[in-house]
């Protein structure tokens, strides 16, 4: 089984993409090498392929690099399934993944994240979960979210690590991972790939 998260960039027509363009690339090339694990199209579409534990990480991530810029959002669907088609490009490959991750985007509407797996149970609890995480996500500011990300990329690192290496104080960050919700993040994201093993 793989994961394809399928998106695209809120509101991009009103930045200018340089603004944007380099944070969603270097968010993708995180988790893949392009073209073959992601592209991006269409000027602000995007197609991942991942594991499926590290999907909604993946997700979350893309969302706090692009969330940096103030007023612009992401929307994502995740799709688990099988690829049945292997393209040297994301775009050109094919599959039951592909299919949930497409079909899962078409249903976005107020929300701006999503799941769809073979197993409908699954999909139902994972969603409403991501519902409600997206109260306080949705409203991420820029330094919020560079906040985020920066404590995604150095899981090892205490507060006090992190502080100098974004150049705030400790008690800046204490209460930007407090306001962003991160350790409830983490504890979803960690339920999350528990709840997996079932799939």
């Amino acid at each position: 089984m793989i994961a394809i998260l399928t998106g695209d960039i809120k509101n991009s027509s009103e930045h200018k993409a340089n603004k944007w363009m380099p944070l969603l690339k270097e968010a993708l090339a995180k988790y893949g090498k392009e073209p073959k694990d992601w592209e991006i199209y269409r000027g602000d579409s995007f197609q991942l392929q991942t594991s499926p534990e590290n999907a909604l990480e993946a997700a979350i991530y893309i969302k706090a690099s692009i969330k940096q810029v103030r007023q612009l959002d992401v929307r994502i669907s995740i799709g688990l399934g099988e690829k049945n088609y292997d393209s040297p490009k994301i775009t050109e490959s094919n599959g039951t993944a592909f299919i949930n991750s497409g079909e899962r985007f078409e249903n976005l509407k107020k929300q701006n994240l999503g799941i769809k797996t073979p197993n409908e149970k699954f999909d139902e609890h994972i969603n409403l979960l991501l519902e409600l995480a997206l109260l306080t996500m949705d409203d991420w500011t820029p330094a919020i979210s560079r906040t985020v990300q920066c404590a995604m990329d150095n899981p090892e690192m205490n507060q006090k690590e992190l502080a100098s290496l974004l150049n705030k104080s400790q008690g800046n960050i204490s209460e930007e991972l407090n306001k962003a919700g991160f350790d409830e993040v983490k504890k979803m994201i960690h339920f999350y790939k528990a709840q997996l093993a079932q799939l």
